[in-house]
């Protein structure tokens, strides 16, 4: 698999995906600077997160019209894999990439804590690696992280199986208390029409090593590397 990490002015994340997805592939993922256009030989490209432009105007509206973006546009659109995590779902939705829109958390306060995340299907690159209706744990660190669409949007999601993960206890009820962001629905996580591309607000890469406490994020990176390898 050859991976690609988007660097944005503000982000911060991108050395804990670049040690997960390393760990999962064998082999360290580029670094892209926002200006450069060029991914010729990339299965995947990974927005992660962070700031970018220090979340002036909307999170991730400004990174969405960087140059980047156009390539990364065309990149899906031939089928390629695009990854976005945290403030890199914010870019994916800003850019149109995905639906939706995320909004700031219901508590109007930033959360860093470690959520509970139910995996809906299994058929995606991203998903294969573990069992529907599966739980894990994952970090979370957003302000701004309170998924929304209308109900027509929702309804497509939910009726072509769009929707990837969900907030959920750690015995696997999608209740209130457990989407602490207040997102619609209890989503976490997205995927585009052609299921190659997925934007999640929590961090798995941030538990890839038993020193990071925990490994519940690698079944994302293994299968990854698995369904892309060369």
């Amino acid at each position: 698999m050859k991976a690609g990490i988007v660097v944005f002015p503000g982000i911060n994340r991108e050395r804990d995906m670049a040690i997960a997805l390393a760990q999962a592939a064998g082999s360290a993922p580029r670094m892209i600077w926002h200006r450069e256009t060029d991914l010729e030989g990339l299965d995947l490209v990974v927005i992660p997160g962070g700031f970018s432009y220090g979340d002036y105007l909307r999170c991730g509206a400004m990174a969405a019209r960087s140059p980047v973006m156009d390539a990364i546009r065309a990149h899906a659109a031939r089928g390629g894999a695009v990854l976005g995590v945290c403030n890199g779902f914010q870019i994916l939705i800003e850019a149109g990439l995905l639906p939706g829109a995320l909004l700031r958390n219901a508590s109007l306060r930033f959360l860093s804590c470690d959520c509970w995340l139910r995996v809906e299907r299994t058929d995606t690159i991203f998903t294969d690696h573990w069992q529907r209706g599966a739980v894990f744990r994952s970090p979370m660190a957003h302000g701004d992280g309170n998924y929304f669409a209308d109900d027509p949007t929702l309804d497509r999601l939910e009726g072509e199986g769009l929707v990837a993960f969900r907030y959920v206890t750690e015995q696997g009820e999608a209740t209130t208390t457990a989407c602490r962001n207040g997102s619609v629905r209890n989503i976490a996580g997205i995927l585009s029409p052609n299921r190659r591309v997925l934007g999640l607000m929590p961090h798995p890469e941030d538990l890839v090593d038993p020193l990071m406490g925990g490994t519940d994020g690698q079944p994302l990176f293994h299968g990854l590397a698995a369904a892309l390898a060369a």
